[in-house]
């Protein structure tokens, strides 16, 4: 079956030249955007039960975007000033750039993996001095707390936000050619809104091995993988089976 509709389950990107527009040109689809989730600040007073007190630590693990708003959102209701001699290991260069919304990038110590969260761990081990905060949402991938004990670090985890279910009632009756998902989560959404939801002929396209594992686990198809060695973005994943799809 051809390709004509794509429903990414992401807010729609914020830049001009994303791929996904010169993927729209490029291959005349329709391609609409809706975060089947959203996330929600944890509360001062609930990170407080969690016995966090931000004095107490000397580096931070940036993780994620989110990971660096939540933390910077508890600092200042907190009323904890961020120490300059503060450190921060960032689990990718778009994090480490994104930190800069909030430090003086040049003036502080900030340490960058290249891209997973064990490469990060291998800089992060060698500080053993330090006391480590993990700001996170309510799901933390497994392996983040498996690598840090493994490493055998002083950490704790702080969680700062929640990943919240969004309301799709307004897709019951929409249907589109490709689901695009990026987490375990985007698929839970989907069920929690339509618990009778069946595939058909809909195209599934998943990003990460967790996201293959849960849609799998949730009884759907998956058509569409990233990354892969020979197509690491979603994007390219999703021109090379539009192309294929639609020569037929």
């Amino acid at each position: 079956m051809k390709v004509k509709t794509i429903l990414v389950s992401q807010p729609p990107p914020k830049t001009e030249n994303s791929p996904y527009v010169e993927l729209m040109e490029k291959q005349k689809v329709k391609i609409d955007f809706v975060p089947f989730i959203h996330v929600e600040g944890v509360s001062a007073k609930d990170v407080r039960a969690q016995k966090i007190d931000l004095n107490n630590y000397t580096a931070i693990i940036l993780t994620s975007r989110n990971a660096v708003d939540h933390f910077f959102r508890i600092a200042e209701e907190m009323r904890f000033t961020v120490p300059d001699d503060m450190k921060y290991f960032c689990q990718s260069e778009a994090v480490a750039f994104y930190l800069q919304k909030y430090v003086v990038y040049r003036k502080r110590k900030i340490y960058v993996g290249k891209r997973t969260f064990p490469e990060l761990a291998k800089i992060i081990k060698k500080y053993k001095e330090e006391k480590f905060l993990l700001p996170s949402s309510d799901k933390l991938k497994e392996i983040i707390p498996e690598v840090l004990n493994e490493i055998n670090v002083n950490w704790n985890r702080a969680i700062l936000f929640k990943t919240v279910v969004s309301d799709l009632s307004n897709l019951e009756d929409v249907f589109y050619d490709i689901l695009v998902f990026f987490s375990p989560s985007g698929i839970d959404s989907l069920f929690k809104n339509f618990p009778n939801y069946k595939q058909n002929n809909t195209r599934i396209a998943v990003f990460g091995n967790s996201t293959v594992k849960a849609a799998t686990k949730a009884g759907l198809k998956c058509s569409i993988q990233a990354p892969t060695p020979e197509t690491p973005s979603m994007t390219m994943a999703l021109e090379k089976y539009i192309i294929e799809a639609n020569k037929r």
